[in-house]
């Protein structure tokens, strides 16, 4: 199934499947009704659905396979949010070497750019805090937790930081946690895993460069409004035969900027969880983050965006994320 949560022209969310090749959005409480007369608490929203179980799931998949017309709606006519907003709780992984390599190397380039012989400057530059990274990267997986608030969906648009002069995408696809679980071992992680999303973390680049050197992670230049887009929908595990053969594809207005695949993972979903669960309860609905997948951004080819460009991230079985980025609406004084 490709779960989705949309809003109606009132603006209620409501949990739904899209179908007929993601043309058509079927309400799953409205089939629910159609074809047994009242609602189901378990389809009140994807979450409720996940916490539900498999038989909640598997409920809904009998729903989706009769499809009455009655519960049917044009794509075009409902407002995708993001699959679970927002979530119980998010982290992003980094779990492609390729990419911090490549975003090293140009961060370093882009400093030496700023001063008279960028060459020279660039020869001479220190790379031990960043080969530090690579060595922690290799011995265990590492994350930082997301601000989940800031999650939008596959009809939102990216408002730029105002704090921000420097704007950049990133290509990650993640997984959804489908079952309460704690110290999982990696070889039964697989059965606590929903589903998979693309997932495109909107970073402020010059923002990022300024707080890193204080050894705490991204902050702000990650958690802002709109800077978490997800989707387009929550396609279920048993929809994806091998989450680590993907190809991962970016675009810019039509424009590609990168591609990789999802086998070049150097910790799987599976090894992230049984760090992650050590002593700490996973929740269903819990969301974890690829990571920027190898020429998956623009810093890595010292590019940036602009007003209304237009991203585009797509993941082979996963359907695309489109997405704009727009300016704050200016607000006349009265």
């Amino acid at each position: 199934m490709r779960l989705v949560t949309y809003a109606d022209a009132q603006g209620v969310h409501h949990a739904g499947a899209l179908i007929d090749a993601g043309q058509a959005v079927l309400s799953l409480q409205g089939a629910q009704r159609e074809l047994h007369g009242t609602p189901a608490a378990a389809l009140a929203s994807v979450l409720a659905l996940i916490e539900g179980g498999e038989s909640a799931l598997d409920h809904a998949r009998s729903l989706v396979a009769r499809s009455p017309r009655a519960a049917v709606l044009p794509r075009s006519q409902v407002h995708l949010h993001a699959p679970i907003q927002p979530p119980p709780q998010m982290r992003d992984c980094s779990c492609f070497e390729l990419h911090l390599r490549q975003s090293f190397a140009a961060a370093r380039r882009l400093r030496a750019q700023r001063t008279p012989d960028p060459e020279a400057t660039l020869a001479a530059m220190n790379t031990r805090a960043d080969d530090r990274v690579i060595e922690t990267f290799n011995r265990q997986p590492i994350y930082y937790k997301c601000n989940r608030f800031a999650v939008i969906g596959a009809d939102d648009d990216v408002v730029w930081p105002s704090f921000s002069k420097s704007l950049d995408f990133e290509l990650e696809f993640g997984c959804y946690i489908g079952k309460r679980t704690k110290d999982v071992r990696k070889d039964q992680a697989r059965a606590h895993i929903a589903g998979y999303t693309i997932f495109n973390d909107i970073s402020a680049r010059d923002a990022q460069a300024l707080e890193m050197p204080g050894m705490l992670g991204p902050a702000k230049s990650k958690d802002f409004d709109t800077a978490n887009v997800m989707g387009p929908c929550l396609v279920t595990a048993d929809e994806i035969e091998n989450p680590y053969d993907l190809t991962m594809v970016a675009r810019v207005n039509g424009e590609e900027w990168g591609r990789g695949s999802t086998s070049t993972m150097r910790w799987t979903f599976e090894e992230v969880i049984e760090h992650v669960s050590r002593s700490e309860t996973l929740y269903p609905g819990e969301f974890l983050g690829s990571g920027t997948v190898g020429n998956g951004c623009g810093l890595e080819q010292l590019r940036s965006l602009k007003t209304d460009d237009v991203v585009e991230l797509e993941v082979e079985g996963l359907g695309l994320l489109r997405t704009r980025i727009t300016r704050p609406t200016q607000v006349t004084p009265t």
